[in-house]
């Protein structure tokens, strides 16, 4: 794959990244950032950033092309489940929604442009407007395992008009760095506020003086990866930090008819398959109602044939030894259990750990070990499951949900007092909208800094 050095992430992998390769790096982008993107209105980037997801949609984007042959790979996943997530994140990046963000987050589409009155009665004493600005230079830290979370903060970067340096882990920074190159292809002066490097985590010199440089620090990995970074983020220097999380499903009972089932089945499925359960949306678990026409254990089954469907269509990527290993030696767990109890029963790809379905009668909480692998479990109603799932109160960012109509707001609200910060229809468990708050926290104001103006 030849594509111009732009980044540093570019350089041949022979050529090493200095401190003082990271600190110049950080004061062009400044420069850039000031003479080519500061004075950008909000509607212009708006405009940018929908014309080139539109783009990314198309089958002959040369950019979308190049992720699709080399992204396998580069990435471990497979062509369909690649164009999968690419076609749900960017098809999220249309004008109105990057409006509503913004509107959401801030309370007004020009909150970044220039004074706005707050309230509506613009007469009363002691009126205030308020503008909202960007940071200088934001860095990215990246996670290791999914492309998108590094995607959408390099959006919500050019939103605020913000210098932007990703660094990645190694061997990470594909995706990124083409989103990075197909910026630089639509607008060259915006694509130059960009930067992208990928090293080991722990190379405390370089990431010191990254930081050093930075007006905002963006992390998102595992709890110690946030941490760690944490410690070195100077004190005067705002960090957003975006810790370890899981997910799982309820079905209700009332979604266990024999009409329905098959298909809460195979939107159950499809949350499983995206990006190979990789991500911190994808259900480890889900929980099935009894009571229902189909029972849970004819649930898993019908989960089980969902999931050999898909990978007809989306096969898994390959894994490492020691990940298969590990499928295998779980595997075997279940099916000694299987074998000698009706209470444990085993589903699974043959000739390979593509999928697996475990059916488990114990509601207790169980993670997956990924890469396809879930378990379903029974459970009298949403309080036994939530009673389950107490080891990991506090870690749940997001429950797929099966239910009726005149049982979800009271599910919802279970969920909420609860803890749980992101409810949705199962089958969209890894397909957030645009305006999703990141664990309950609104991403774009997370990055920006209000000037209050109080008029007589």
């Amino acid at each position: 794959m030849d594509l111009p050095s732009y980044f540093i992430a570019d350089l041949p992998a022979d050529v090493p990244i200095s401190h003082t390769l990271i600190t110049d790096a950080c004061r062009t982008l400044k420069r850039n950032r000031n003479t080519c993107l500061a004075d950008r209105s909000t509607a212009e980037l708006i405009r940018f950033v929908a014309e080139l997801a539109g783009n990314w949609l198309k089958p002959d984007f040369a950019f979308r092309k190049l992720a699709l042959e080399h992204g396998p790979a580069h990435t471990g996943f497979s062509p369909a489940t690649i164009a999968r997530g690419l076609d749900a994140f960017f098809s999220e990046l249309t004008a109105d929604n990057l409006t509503a963000l913004i509107r959401q987050d801030l309370g007004d589409p020009n909150r970044l442009d220039r004074f706005v009155q707050d309230g509506t009665d613009q007469t009363r004493p002691g009126a205030r407007a308020a503008i909202a600005r960007g940071p200088e230079l934001l860095v990215h830290v990246a996670p290791g395992n999914l492309p998108v979370p590094t995607l959408m903060c390099m959006v919500l970067g050019l939103l605020v008009r913000a210098a932007q340096f990703v660094k990645c882990a190694t061997g990470t920074a594909f995706l990124p760095r083409l989103f990075a190159h197909s910026i630089y292809a639509e607008n060259s002066k915006i694509g130059s506020c960009i930067e992208l490097a990928e090293w080991p985590g722990g190379k405390t010199e370089l990431e010191q003086a990254l930081f050093a440089q930075a007006d905002c620090v963006i992390v998102t990995g595992t709890d110690d990866t946030v941490a760690a970074v944490r410690q070195l983020v100077p004190p005067d220097v705002r960090f957003v930090g975006y810790g370890h999380r899981i997910s799982f499903g309820f079905v209700t009972c009332q979604a266990l008819t024999r009409p329905g089932a098959k298909q809460v089945a195979a939107n159950a499925a499809a949350d499983v398959a995206a990006w190979d359960q990789l991500g911190c949306l994808s259900p480890h678990l889900l929980y099935a109602e009894t009571g229902g026409e189909i029972s849970p254990d004819t649930f898993a089954e019908l989960l089980a044939a969902e999931l050999a469907r898909i990978e007809t269509t989306q096969p898994r990527g390959a894994v490492p030894v020691e990940t298969a290993a590990q499928i295998v030696s779980r595997r075997a767990l279940y099916e000694v259990r299987a074998a000698n109890s009706p209470l444990t029963r085993l589903w699974a790809s043959t000739g390979s750990t593509a999928w697996t379905v475990v059916y488990e009668a114990d509601p207790q909480f169980q993670l997956s070990c990924m890469h396809r692998f879930v378990y379903v479990k029974p459970v009298r109603d949403l309080a036994e499951a939530l009673a389950n799932a107490e080891i990991v109160r506090g870690k749940v960012s997001t429950v797929g949900v099966a239910a009726p109509a005149e049982r979800l707001h009271q599910i919802a609200s279970q969920l909420a007092s609860w803890g749980v910060t992101r409810i949705c229809p199962l089958g969209r468990m890894q397909q957030p909208p645009l305006q999703w708050r990141h664990d309950g926290r609104p991403a774009l104001a997370e990055l920006v800094t209000w000037t209050d103006l109080e008029t007589e």
